[in-house]
């Protein structure tokens, strides 16, 4: 089966909440838990979530990738500017900047979230997502590209997994920065 990855625009919005579900994936995240305060998280419900990922969409540029097979979205990827993603700069985080800079840096970059339909796990929409992601960073004038991964997971339907494995990204040649975390690497591709 052949895998398009495709940048998530307005027009692809029926898509993306096909993929997401009723639920909003992740028990209603709808993929806004880095981009909301812990105090703005707890306050919010899967509709506001929805609500603010939606706007986010509507108002550009595209702030993931959608994996889509015979038209269908099978999978999705955030990613783009740090700063587009303020909570996963927070210093207490593993995926904290290296250098505080980074995290206003427009051309530094971060892979922060995933979520595969449950019957296409496994068939390595992952991997091509983050080959997309990538080209997509590249092109969008990125000159770094960082994710927090995982290092273990003895399931591969784990919630834990939405930050992805870093065996996809020492394969798609990111480099370990730092571990402040046990088993969730810092990693970095210099585009």
């Amino acid at each position: 089966m052949s895998t398009t990855i495709a940048p998530l625009t307005p027009e692809r919005w029926a898509d993306f909440e096909d993929l997401f579900g009723k639920q909003g994936a992740c028990y209603g995240c709808w993929c806004t838990h880095f981009r909301l305060a812990p105090a703005e998280r707890r306050a919010s419900d899967k509709e506001r979530n929805k609500d603010l990922i939606k706007a986010r969409i509507e108002a550009g540029p595209p702030p993931g990738l959608l994996a889509l097979e015979d038209g269908k979205a099978v999978g999705w990827m955030q990613i783009g500017p740090r700063a587009d993603v303020p909570e996963w700069n927070n210093q207490g985080r593993g995926s904290a900047p290296v250098d505080p800079a980074d995290a206003g840096d427009p051309d530094v970059w971060a892979i922060s979230c995933f979520f595969i339909r449950v019957k296409a796990r496994g068939r390595g929409i992952t991997h091509r997502l983050v080959e997309g992601g990538i080209a997509f960073a590249r092109e969008s004038g990125a000159r770094l590209l960082e994710a927090c991964p995982i290092d273990l997971s003895r399931d591969s339907r784990s919630i834990g997994l939405f930050v992805g494995s870093s065996r996809v990204f020492e394969k798609a040649g990111f480099e370990r920065l730092v571990e402040r975390k046990p088993g969730r690497p810092l990693m970095r591709l210099v585009l």
